[in-house]
């Protein structure tokens, strides 16, 4: 049973969490499992402003989703900590993500015989801008 994690904030659900969640759960195909990590408000908050939604709310939201078959709360940004409880067989990363960051889970991946698949990320969906665009109306 082929194995794949990805992570998300998911704080404001969009097309973009979806298409990248269907993404994942193609990738680990019909006999695997996806694993989604939920960011804690603190791994949130280690490179982004603070979620709307609480972390138990987002956890739901993550759990209701049909392609996804287990929900795990991920402590820090990086996915490093929850990659080393899981050893999945595939990482599924954003390309929104730090080169940096995708380097060491790389580095970790690699050191299991796993590897990392890095998505595009879908322009024009993100949570950021749809928060500022509220934001925007909200003072018309």
């Amino acid at each position: 049973m082929k194995i794949v994690y990805s992570y998300y904030v998911l704080d404001i659900l969009h097309k973009g969490h979806l298409l990248m969640l269907k993404k994942s759960k193609e990738v680990a195909g019909r006999n695997g499992k996806l694993i989604v990590g939920i960011l804690t408000d603190e791994a949130v908050m280690e490179k982004k402003e603070p979620p709307i939604l609480k972390f138990d709310e987002r956890f739901e939201i993550a759990s209701s989703i049909r392609y996804v078959d287990e929900v795990i709360e991920q402590g820090t940004y990086s996915p490093l900590e929850n990659l080393k409880k899981i050893k999945p067989d595939i990482l599924l990363e954003s390309s929104s993500h730090s080169k940096e960051d995708i380097q060491r889970a790389e580095k970790y991946m690699k050191s299991i015989n796993g590897k990392v698949i890095t998505i595009p990320y879908y322009n024009g969906q993100s949570s950021t801008k749809i928060k500022d665009l509220i934001r925007k109306k909200a003072l018309l």
